[in-house]
């Protein structure tokens, strides 16, 4: 449980971290690169930033689904084809590779949910 608890923390702050950072160079790349007539037609512009961390968001939690996925259907398929075993039997090598790609797959997901949220909301923040 401890573990859980720690990495979700070291997740959720280096996420948001790094989106603040990534927020921050956006801005002043935007003020040295282009011309705005007010500060209020900047943050304008940067509010595509929430709509494509909305879509790396999107792309993020359906890559993970798709790859959790295929090692659920490799675990099944060798396991019930191949020896007999059940689905979730302890001596199929591929029931490990299996639980292995759904911890990554509800990461990788719960990561991007909360990116999508993150620059979602700091950008209507901005505007």
């Amino acid at each position: 449980f401890d573990v859980a608890i720690q990495g979700g923390c070291v997740m959720g702050l280096s996420l948001v971290s790094i989106g603040v950072v990534a927020l921050f160079a956006l801005i002043e790349v935007f003020k040295r690169a282009f011309v705005f007539e007010s500060s209020e037609e900047m943050f304008e512009a940067i509010a595509g930033y929430g709509l494509g961390g909305s879509s790396i968001a999107l792309f993020g939690r359906v890559g993970g689904g798709i790859y959790t996925k295929a090692a659920d259907v490799g675990a099944d398929l060798s396991g019930k084809n191949d020896y007999g075993l059940d689905e979730d039997d302890y001596r199929n090598p591929a029931c490990i590779a299996d639980n292995v790609g759904d911890n990554v797959g509800d990461i990788a997901g719960m990561g991007a949910d909360l990116f999508g949220s993150f620059a979602e909301s700091t950008c209507a923040a901005l505007v």
